[in-house]
């Protein structure tokens, strides 16, 4: 009998609420055979997650310091307590079908363990289980990776996190799914190696598909786009940009945003939408190192598209001198310039957001000379 196909899917940086918001909408496709079982594999900004069991005191940090560190927290539908996601720990979300020969949820927790003891053993690290705890664990003392889940009507969702060079001082922020006596690790920690996270993507496929007896299909993201921060001084205090959409396009509030089309790289891409939205160039375009991937909906982005479309998403900042601005008609029908606070309380989309508060927080006052621009000769 051949094997059940696993689409994989390697995603990069991801929102928690992307996340959960990709996996619903996912759950309720592969519920009605609309995709095969599916593998997500990612990396989230720095978030706490609350599954069903957790208790409140077991986040210690105070809410000003999380805020401060720009650590979201996030209640969810898995089972569990208190965990920490972060950069440089890979998140695996699978979603599968259990029916017919797999609905036994201990053993498919069990398996997720295996496939996890097995990719560390492939860096030298002997681990194992602990008796009445989940997860992966090192001489039964440090936590490698730990587990979450949640299976409705058979179909799985949430999954796991293993600890590749995540910053362990971050698990100070909480109480590490409840357990007060025993420590947390990392691939990094325990070799002083630092494999990158699509290598260990790779190895947690390969375990996957061989322990599930599934058939490795991998998914490449089709999709790009970008979203530009665009921003002046006045007055001393530094301006937004916001472009409302016409009400025909929905009528919120966004950045400058449009897709990379072929042949472009992504600033030639923050380049031309610049022009084409607002009639502005700006003197240069700085990459904010935010790349995020999401769920979109296959009508309005790739009305063809067979299967689930995602996006990825890169993030540039324009400074500008400006007054006057052009706008495309057909797309939007307003602009103004907004205070930060104000400028975050308008913008739906969440990405928008996180672009925003990465320019707020990390782009110097002044307007040039700031480290990593991306070339704008061209």
């Amino acid at each position: 009998m051949p094997m059940r196909p696993l689409e994989v899917w390697s995603l990069g940086v991801v929102d928690y609420a992307a996340g959960l918001t990709m996996q619903e909408k996912l759950v309720v496709r592969r519920r009605a055979d609309r995709i095969p079982d599916t593998l997500l594999l990612l990396e989230h900004p720095p978030v706490i997650t609350l599954g069903r069991a957790a208790k409140a005191q077991h986040i210690v940090a105070p809410a000003a310091v999380l805020a401060r560190r720009d650590v979201s927290v996030y209640e969810t539908g898995r089972g569990g307590d208190v965990t920490y996601h972060g950069w440089g720990q890979l998140v695996g979300y699978p979603l599968l079908d259990l029916n017919p020969d797999r609905r036994d949820i201990r053993r498919y927790m069990r398996d997720l363990e295996e496939v996890l003891i097995r990719v560390v053993g492939e860096y030298g690290i002997a681990a194992g289980r602990v008796a009445g705890l989940t997860g992966v664990w090192v001489a039964g003392e440090r936590k490698i990776a730990a587990l979450g889940v949640r299976v409705s009507r058979w179909v799985t969702s949430h999954g796991f996190a293993l600890n590749v060079t995540t910053e362990l001082r971050d698990f100070d922020f909480i109480i590490p799914c409840g357990i007060r006596d025993k420590a947390v690790t990392s691939i990094a920690h325990e070799t002083g190696l630092t494999p990158s996270l699509e290598a260990i993507g790779a190895q947690v496929a390969r375990y996957f598909g061989l322990i599930f007896e599934r058939e490795l299909r991998w998914r490449d993201v089709a999709h790009a786009s970008v979203q530009v921060v665009v921003f002046r001084m006045r007055t001393g205090r530094r301006e937004y940009l916001l472009l409302r959409r016409s009400a025909a396009r929905g009528g919120f509030w966004q950045l400058v945003t449009g897709r990379i089309e072929a042949g472009e790289s992504p600033v030639e891409a923050a380049r031309r939408e610049l022009a084409e939205e607002t009639g502005l160039t700006a003197p240069a375009l700085y990459d904010l190192n935010l790349t995020r991937t999401y769920l979109v909906e296959a009508d309005w982005f790739a009305p063809d598209a067979v299967g689930p479309v995602l996006n990825r998403e890169h993030a540039f900042a324009a400074p500008v001198d400006a007054d006057r601005i052009s706008l495309l008609p057909d797309e939007h029908d307003a602009y103004a310039w907004f205070a930060f606070e104000a400028a975050a309380a308008r913008l739906t989309w969440e990405g928008n957001r996180l672009a925003l508060r990465a320019v707020h927080r990390t782009m110097p006052e002044a307007l040039t000379a700031f480290p990593g621009a991306a070339d704008d000769s061209g």
